[in-house]
């Protein structure tokens, strides 16, 4: 876990990498959840029996609920002491490059692109991929922006 004290570490810290999350494991039972929250039922998610026999082997996760573990995998890499408010501004490119299987592990890896000021805190610019242990292929490229404010 990397602790930045303030806006100063983090412009310190731009360009370089920050870390590596935990491996987590991607469930069937967190994909027919995240089916069931934005109803998206498409059987390569949620139909094992159908899924065997398609493309990929199996039922995979949904290329949103990847990029919705962001928060929680950034969460195990870094954090900021001494802000009043961090919120999520927004993503500048995001790729799903590679399926994530169900009973895959799944991990994030961070690096701290840009810090710029803004009014009352600082714009954090960081490129995620999430790995897909045993995979060559990333699942996911996404350049993420964040807010700090001080």
């Amino acid at each position: 876990m990397r602790i930045f004290s303030g806006a100063d570490e983090l412009r310190a810290a731009a360009g370089t990498a920050i870390g590596v999350s935990d491996w987590v494991t991607i469930d069937q039972t967190q994909v027919d959840t995240f089916a069931d929250a934005t109803v998206d039922h498409q059987w390569i998610h949620v139909d094992e029996q159908r899924a065997k026999d398609g493309p990929f082997g199996g039922t995979i996760a949904h290329g949103f609920l990847t990029l919705s573990l962001l928060p929680m995998l950034i969460s195990q890499i870094y954090r900021i002491d001494g802000g009043r408010m961090g919120v999520n501004y927004g993503l500048n490119r995001v790729r799903f490059t590679a399926p994530v299987p169900v009973g895959s592990e799944v991990r994030g890896n961070v690096e701290l692109l840009d810090v710029t000021d803004i009014s009352g805190g600082v714009q954090i610019t960081t490129s995620v991929t999430v790995e897909i242990a045993g995979s060559e292929r990333p699942a996911l490229v996404a350049e993420w922006l964040t807010r700090q404010y001080f």
